[in-house]
């Protein structure tokens, strides 16, 4: 398992102010904060989804739960912030997170709030400074790479929490609407 110590090792000790500006419409901002959108839809709808119950489903001895992983993006939104230089909120701290893994409840709201404070962190940034040396997942890369490494956990962890809902007989609520539409005759939404 990935420890939140690794996801902002070399992180600045001081906490960026909030964002005063609007979102960028271009540049790899931009671009980011609409792919960690998409993913923030994704695993906030999945989690409303996933019954309470099921939240301590695994696969296998020695991984990760369904509820498990879900607050494992919640600590990570909390800890990649914080190696953009955005501190977590006062009364967060992503060591307890795991603590509240299999309460439905938490998670969903944790999503939330972690996404939110996740989106502000990325708001509080410069695309000038997209190509500042940054080390994220315990490797060096830039701002701009860390994005990358960014959606490619999150997809990672996208697609896991989408097989273990399948394994438990739950559709993705996206794939349910899409599947509805087909038998009513309608275009799928993008």
């Amino acid at each position: 398992m990935l420890s939140l110590a690794g996801l902002a090792a070399n992180s600045p000790a001081q906490e960026k102010p909030a964002a005063t500006t609007a979102a960028p419409t271009s540049g790899p901002r931009a671009e980011f904060l609409a792919e960690m959108a998409y993913y923030e839809e994704r695993f906030t709808r999945l989690a409303e989804a996933v019954p309470a119950e099921k939240y301590s489903w695994r696969p296998a001895q020695g991984v990760r739960s369904i509820g498990e992983v879900f607050a494992h993006i919640i600590g990570a939104n909390y800890g990649i912030a914080r190696a953009f230089g955005t501190q977590p909120p006062a009364g967060v701290d992503p060591k307890s997170i795991g603590a509240n893994a299999l309460d439905k409840a938490k998670d969903v709201q944790g999503l939330k709030d972690s996404f939110a404070h996740f989106r502000q962190a990325i708001l509080a940034l410069s695309d000038a400074d997209s190509d500042k040396p940054m080390k994220v997942f315990g490797r060096q890369t830039t701002q701009r790479g860390a994005f990358i490494m960014v959606t490619g956990h999150t997809g990672e962890h996208l697609g896991q929490s989408i097989a273990y809902a399948r394994m438990n007989g739950i559709t993705p609520p996206w794939t349910e609407e899409a599947q509805q539409q087909q038998k009513s005759g309608d275009k799928p939404k993008q």
